[in-house]
């Protein structure tokens, strides 16, 4: 056991998948488009109603009779997570680096069939991921039940602004049905659920509760950043939208995880106070070169880095404050749609 932990969210900082948008849109007539409605309305029933125990990414929850209608099994989830993996540039890169260097974890709001195909393609320790367990196959609906479910797809896509509608659906009327039994039982690893992972992470490794790293990009990822924040430790927005940015301390705009790689050699050796340090002096110097020889750098690291970002056309790696943030937020959500497309890049 090392003495510090890196936790990562999975989708964004790592891979540019978004697994549960991908497996609608593939299997589902318009699949694209009542996901992206569902998105929208779980962000509403968190950062809007707040509503009570419900958890950020309950989208994963809210799709699930969807699936049903399709014969959608655990057997298709596999199989088309194995061949639709895509990888941020060098996040294999990272992660070899931090499996030698520090206690590494992936807490992904994820279901696991998909974590665990990123996993075998990562070369990283399954045991050592947090996800969503859905078993589809345990999912059923009787033929007037898929009926009624085809029928709520429709009015969601030709009403995708009805909340009401959609309370009425998901709170009142699924819940009549035989399949609510077994969708209720499902633990959605996002929000609180990725903050009671890292608890779990702490006693395990039995670390100091300021000697975390936590890395994300969405609205799954407030809490867990939050309370790395709290505790002194290091909190990192990658490439997020405005939910992580409005609770991290340091951003990563980049196309590439070794910008992330040279944050987690740096705290991996010293501290967060040289962390914060570091950044100030990498937004201020006349030589990157010097400046990572200067913080000691790991040289493979180094070399990665200056070999990625060539011409000086460097990545964004700054700590947020109120007079910047506008402008980090713009440049981090520019670059999310860029490298994993607007329908993605869009959801919460």
């Amino acid at each position: 056991m090392f003495e510090k932990s890196f936790i990562t969210d999975c989708e964004g900082p790592l891979t540019l998948n978004d697994n549960a948008f991908e497996v609608s849109a593939h299997f589902i007539e318009n699949g694209d488009e009542l996901f992206k409605i569902l998105s929208l309305y779980d962000d509403y029933l968190v950062d809007v109603v707040k509503k009570d125990n419900y958890k950020a990414g309950n989208t994963l929850k809210l799709i699930l009779p969807f699936f049903v209608c399709e014969n959608i099994k655990n057997s298709d989830l596999i199989d088309f997570s194995q061949n639709n993996i895509y990888a941020v540039k060098d996040s294999k890169f990272l992660l070899k680096y931090l499996k030698e260097s520090m206690n590494t974890y992936i807490i992904s709001t994820s279901y696991g069939q998909y974590i665990e195909a990123l996993s075998n393609y990562m070369n990283f320790p399954f045991e050592n991921t947090f996800y969503t367990k859905v078993d589809v196959d345990a999912l059923s609906l009787n033929d007037e039940e898929i009926k009624i479910i085809s029928d709520f797809k429709e009015k969601i896509l030709e009403n995708p602004n009805d909340y009401e509608l959609f309370d009425r659906i998901f709170f009142d009327e699924i819940p009549q049905m035989g399949i609510y039994e077994e969708i209720k039982k499902i633990d959605v690893v996002g929000g609180e659920g990725k903050r009671l992972a890292i608890d779990e992470i702490i006693m395990r490794d039995a670390i100091d509760v300021n000697e975390i790293l936590y890395i994300g990009d969405s609205i799954t990822d407030v809490e867990p950043l939050d309370f790395a924040r709290k505790n002194n430790g290091i909190s990192i927005s990658f490439n997020g939208n405005e939910y992580p940015m409005k609770v991290a301390e340091i951003a990563i705009v980049s196309p590439s995880a070794v910008a992330t790689c040279v944050i987690a050699d740096i705290y991996c050796c010293t501290d967060k106070s040289n962390v914060l340090k570091f950044i100030d002096d990498y937004n201020n110097s006349g030589s990157l070169l010097d400046l990572f020889d200067e913080y000691n750098v790991d040289l493979e690291i180094k070399n990665k880095f200056f070999d990625v970002f060539k011409n000086e056309n460097y990545p964004l790696i700054k700590i947020i404050d109120e007079n910047n943030y506008d402008d980090i937020l713009k440049v981090s959500k520019d670059m999310r749609n860029s490298i994993r497309g607007q329908d993605i890049g869009g959801l919460g």
